[in-house]
């Protein structure tokens, strides 16, 4: 089946050629991610990961492989999922991400050792209530947003599939709202699905001071850095989505 995940506004760089007229697919239901991608010139299709994610964070040594890991365990499970499905009509290419957001973005161990206080881990808020404690704890100071991003793609050596991953930081620096901000916007509502409980491409932005890395990142995915990745696989693998 003939497919093309490249836009016609796309850049010709190497990695985007390699792609023409192959089966790209976006491992996840975000519609930010969807969008990122579709900005940069990709319109992936989109087949969601059914990988519960539920790994404990206590597991990882360092907690910046928590969402690379949990991306790699959605990209490897949706393309296994879609070779078993149809062997004649396999992936070329699955991206899977995941995007969290830690407290506190000092280096881990200046903080350990000034305060004894370790980064938190915020996922979405469980209520209103649970919204607006993030928020209290971020005002004023900075968080750091974390995607991890894993490709995977055919090869022919086993497991017939080879994986690539990377993350992406950015931090976040939040203006000393006062507190009568913070509870307009939880009660807005826009935060409440949101990992640390704010939407910076939406009325959170009135929540921000400044952002230090990559914006995209902090909506929901890196797409620069995947570009830049993609131009390093093609550079470095001369196989790369040509089996």
């Amino acid at each position: 089946m003939s497919r093309n995940a490249v836009l016609p506004n796309a850049l010709k760089t190497p990695g985007i050629e390699r792609l023409r007229n192959k089966r790209v697919v976006l491992a996840s239901a975000s519609p930010r991610r969807k969008e990122i991608l579709r900005m940069l010139g990709l319109d992936p299709e989109v087949i969601p990961s059914t990988f519960p994610e539920n790994l404990p964070l206590s597991s990882f040594e360092q907690i910046h492989e928590y969402p690379v890991a949990t991306a790699t365990q959605k990209a490897a499970e949706v393309y296994k999922r879609l070779v078993e499905a149809d062997p004649d009509d396999p992936p070329d290419l699955v991206i899977g991400a995941d995007t969290v957001v830690f407290t506190h973005a000092l280096p881990a161990t200046t903080l350990e050792m000034e305060t004894g206080t370790r980064q938190e881990l915020l996922e979405k808020p469980t209520s209103k209530a649970d919204n607006l404690r993030m928020l209290l704890d971020l005002n004023g100071g900075v968080c750091e947003v974390v995607s991890g991003v894993s490709l995977v793609y055919p090869i022919l050596t086993a497991p017939g599939y080879a994986i690539r991953e990377f993350d992406e930081r950015s931090l976040v620096y939040f203006a000393e709202n006062p507190r009568h901000v913070l509870e307009a916007y939880v009660e807005n509502g826009e935060g409440i699905d949101r990992a640390g409980g704010f939407a910076v491409q939406g009325l959170g932005a009135l929540l921000i001071r400044k952002i230090d890395g990559d914006y995209n990142n902090v909506v929901g995915f890196p797409g620069t850095a995947l570009f830049k990745m993609l131009d390093m696989l093609v550079e470095d693998d001369d196989d790369f989505l040509t089996i």
